[in-house]
């Protein structure tokens, strides 16, 4: 996961500009560092508000084991302060560069990842609503925010891409949290596996999927043409590792956290790596 996470905070800058060394450049540096605070600050306050649930969960229960040794007081501090630091960051970009944009993305992510955690709105109780949002403010608008630290004017093709990864982390936020159906039902959290079932939760992330790997690959073709092909592919076979567990979950055998994570994973790791190939070679 920590390649994921890299990959999205460089992804932006990449597309504004391919030179490798302009991520040196003081704006990116500062876009990227706000983009990973804004990644994992996030996932340490889900840890922290979710430790009933993931007690719940055989294969994730080491999670809340984690936070409890940390201190679930101690894990929302924490995440706070990556957020001050990430706000201050992008504050520098507007101060020393006139790019205001990051600021307005990186409220935009917090706002949703606030609002997906915590009560009142915890919309991770509300299906695919949350999905959505998480999706959204992991993967698309970090890549916007490391765009708009390049240069002050978003391409038309960014639209599509940015959108269309934030799609597909959404089908496999959907997708994740298929094992965690007995903890979720358990705590009275509402995902769409929840609300749907397991398999009915599995065919509409392979939909998302899909959507989004249309998406993505119409905002990679358009940007960079053939070379586009390149960031979709492993996307593509992360599709049909999805489509396959459709049999198996029907049959009442549902994909498993801990073989998702080490063999499925792995491949939706690569396709975030090729997209941050994609406008080096092109």
């Amino acid at each position: 996961m920590p390649i994921n996470y890299l990959c999205y905070s460089i992804w932006g800058c990449l597309f504004a500009d391919p030179d490798p060394r302009r991520l040196l450049d003081a704006p990116a540096l500062l876009a990227i560092a706000a983009a990973l605070l804004l990644i994992v600050a996030p996932l340490a306050l889900n840890v922290a508000v979710d430790m009933a649930t993931d007690e719940a969960h055989a294969d994730k229960r080491y999670l809340a084991g984690a936070a409890g040794r940390f201190g679930s007081a101690r894990a929302l501090r924490w995440a706070g302060a990556e957020m001050v630091a990430a706000v201050v960051a992008v504050l520098a970009i507007g101060i020393g560069w006139g790019r205001w944009w990051p600021l307005t993305v990186a409220e935009a992510i917090i706002i949703a990842q606030l609002m997906y955690n915590l009560e009142p709105a915890r919309l991770k109780r509300h299906g695919l609503v949350g999905s959505a949002a998480f999706g959204a403010a992991s993967v698309g608008l970090p890549c916007l925010l490391g765009y708009t630290a390049v240069t002050s004017a978003v391409a038309t093709p960014i639209w599509p891409i940015a959108a269309g990864v934030a799609v597909l982390s959404t089908g496999r936020t959907v997708w994740w949290a298929i094992p965690d159906y007995d903890a979720d039902t358990a705590t009275g959290v509402g995902t769409p596996t929840v609300r749907y079932g397991q398999a009915r939760a599995l065919v509409l992330a392979c939909a998302i999927l899909l959507a989004g790997l249309l998406l993505t690959g119409w905002g990679l073709w358009w940007r960079y043409g053939v070379w586009g092909l390149l960031g979709v592919a492993a996307h593509a076979a992360f599709l049909g590792l999805a489509l396959a567990q459709l049999r198996p979950t029907l049959r009442g055998r549902p994909p498993r956290a801990g073989p998702m994570l080490r063999r499925t994973l792995p491949v939706a790791t690569l396709g975030e790596v090729m997209i941050a190939v994609v406008p080096l070679v092109a």
